[in-house]
């Protein structure tokens, strides 16, 4: 037999803050009903009681029993005696329907109430949301609380968000330009050094040591201009994009599988239609950065690479599977992560990538409110997918 799920119904803190104010107002009330009935209830003197209390209040000797006017008399104290029971349902039954609309009135007051008390952490929501939902961090974390009101917890709790944002703010400024000026200043002593081994692998009279050593170093050195190139540009694609222009998928993804060498690898592309609106330089690097990772990281006979495009509705797809080594599942998150390779912590050797490319494929895929995934497929290899928001026809 097939258990069923039952889905939990999410109550808000305001509605719960509604129940608690009017939950407390209805049980206050109906224990003042009760004791308000049982205390009247207890006062009102029994029939014996009040007959009794009528013959002898008089200095007249008491009538006998028997006599006509004690027996109307009689009539009229149990007569009353009904009254007081008649008073005693009305003050119940009238009671409770007073206190039903009454606190049917004060849930709607609590609602009101608590709305207007939990105003500013509204407020520190929206703000927290926004700045979660910026594709640029360095700019959201520019957002501040708007603080007013009385004195109180929640106006203490935006002061000390405020202040964590602005040291955040501080700490990423800081961090973004680091890198930027770092990367420039690394620029021109890369250039420097590439252009003198170069001088002196060209050589006439160099020796063959000479070129196998100038060609190693050839190798790093471009291996750490890659590194820097890619740092910049992982700095310029966390950032907001200022323009946006409208453009096909398929035609970059057609391109740079096109341009790209591939080393004996088959490339592909079947690619449909895919249009959205972005900056075409990040767009088209990363769909660089997807196919020379393809490509780099296959198999060393009958590699493949397949790139596809395609609309789903509101997103744009960009796909590239390739053959390769089998990824563990629980590995494919990592290789996002800057400076990351399949197999190793942190990127140590020369060979292959400088350890940015789905790196900067996922920044730049954010910048554009897209999203970067992987999946390892079983047979070897991965298939990175990229979507982005489709510009409208």
């Amino acid at each position: 037999m097939k258990a069923r799920q039952v889905g939990r119904i999410r109550l808000t803190l305001r509605a719960r803050l509604t129940l608690v104010y009017g939950g407390l107002f209805i049980a206050g009330g109906a224990l003042l009903l009760a004791l308000t009935y049982s205390m009247v209830q207890q006062a009102i003197p029994d029939g014996d009681q009040i007959f009794q209390g009528f013959k002898q209040s008089g200095e007249e000797v008491p009538l006998p029993d028997e006599d006509p006017l004690v027996q109307s008399q009689n009539l009229r104290i149990f007569a009353t005696g009904k009254l007081w029971q008649e008073a005693l349902d009305t003050l119940r039954n009238q009671g409770i329907q007073a206190l039903a609309v009454v606190g049917m009135g004060t849930f709607g007051l609590g609602w009101v109430v608590a709305g207007r008390m939990l105003r500013p952490l509204q407020r520190i929501t929206d703000t927290a949301a926004q700045i979660a939902e910026s594709p640029a961090a360095d700019k959201g974390l520019h957002q501040r609380i708007k603080v007013s009101g009385p004195r109180d917890e929640l106006r203490d709790l935006a002061e000390t968000f405020n202040r964590m944002l602005e040291r955040l703010d501080h700490s990423f400024d800081g961090q973004r330009a680091f890198v930027s000026n770092a990367s420039h200043e690394l620029r021109t002593p890369l250039t420097v050094t590439r252009a003198l081994l170069e001088v002196a692998v060209h050589r006439k009279d160099a020796s063959a040591d000479v070129r196998l050593l100038g060609e190693t170093l050839l190798e790093v050195n471009a291996r750490h201009e890659r590194l820097i190139e890619g740092l910049l540009l992982l700095m310029r694609s966390d950032r907001e994009l200022a323009e946006r222009s409208y453009m096909d998928l398929a035609d970059v993804a057609e391109h740079v599988a096109a341009q790209t060498p591939a080393g004996g690898v088959a490339v592909t592309a079947d690619c449909e239609e895919a249009p959205t609106r972005g900056e075409p330089v990040l767009l088209e690097r990363l769909a660089q950065n997807l196919v020379e990772n393809a490509i780099r990281y296959n198999t060393a006979a009958d590699g493949w690479v397949r790139v596809t495009t395609r609309r789903d509705g509101d997103t744009a797809v960009l796909e590239v599977a390739n053959s390769g080594p089998v990824v563990p599942a629980f590995e494919v998150e990592g290789l996002f992560e800057p400076f990351r390779r399949l197999g190793t912590e942190r990127l140590a050797t020369a060979s292959k990538g400088a350890g940015l490319g789905l790196s900067i494929v996922r920044a730049v895929a954010t910048a554009h409110a897209g999203h970067a995934t992987a999946a390892a497929r079983p047979e070897g290899g991965l298939t990175v997918t990229v979507t982005l928001p489709a510009a409208p026809d």
